[in-house]
């Protein structure tokens, strides 16, 4: 229990692939515009990126070292051609908002990397987990890039929710203030980058403080025999 514990730990916060390992930049940061687009790619990388990991693990030792990666390839192609038909099935406006974005995710360096470096050398649970920790992780920073960069953009959240819940979901979006009061630099590339970095300022000053903790605790530990 403790070991898959440690997976989920490392792929939500520890190894997080936006955050830590930085990869698959290039979609985090385009597609983060709004919180919809954001939940939108999270799902459809979680959805690969469990079932890649299962694949992979189920095949390890099934294929041979030097057909690996194209084997790898073709998988995580397989399953996003998947999403992508369902998408544009029952999600079209969802599935053109994402644009190029979603067919992309083959290519994301997160997911073939969790393929090589984990799945293919663990038991299927521990690689449906591990693939579960770092989707969920990915898709996190997508939610809250896009929730901060549509909020200080437009002043609401939750604009095109329609696109993913359906036509009467039309009523969760939330205006807190005026869209004219926006700052438009959120929403465009350079504001995503910024967005990005005070997300990891954030993250940062948060580790700094919880290293700290355990410092201050025994530095007070120390100064209660001396005043006895």
């Amino acid at each position: 229990m403790n070991h898959y514990k440690q997976i989920l730990s490392n792929g939500l916060w520890h190894q997080n692939p936006g955050l830590v390992q930085f990869l698959g930049i290039c979609p985090l940061l385009a597609v983060s515009s709004t919180l919809i687009n954001g939940i939108g790619l999270g799902l459809a990388t979680v959805f690969v990126l469990v079932g890649s990991n299962l694949m992979v693990s189920l095949l390890r030792g099934r294929v041979p070292e030097n057909l690996r990666l194209p084997v790898f390839v073709l998988i995580i192609a397989t399953l996003v051609t998947v999403v992508e038909l369902v998408a544009q099935a029952w999600f079209f406006s969802l599935w053109k908002s994402l644009g190029i974005f979603l067919p992309l995710i083959v290519t994301n360096c997160v997911i073939l990397a969790r393929a090589e470096s984990f799945a293919s050398r663990q038991p299927p649970l521990a690689a449906a987990v591990d693939g579960l920790a770092h989707g969920l992780g990915f898709a996190a920073v997508l939610i809250v890039l896009g929730s901060l960069r549509e909020l200080v953009g437009t002043g609401g959240l939750f604009s095109g929710s329609e696109m993913l819940f359906g036509l009467t979901a039309g009523s969760l979006t939330v205006q807190i203030f005026p869209a004219s009061a926006g700052f438009l630099l959120a929403l465009t590339p350079p504001g995503a980058f910024l967005t990005l970095a005070l997300v990891l300022a954030l993250r940062n000053k948060l580790l700094q403080r919880r290293q700290a903790m355990p410092a201050t605790d025994d530095a007070d530990t120390a100064v209660v025999p001396a005043h006895r």
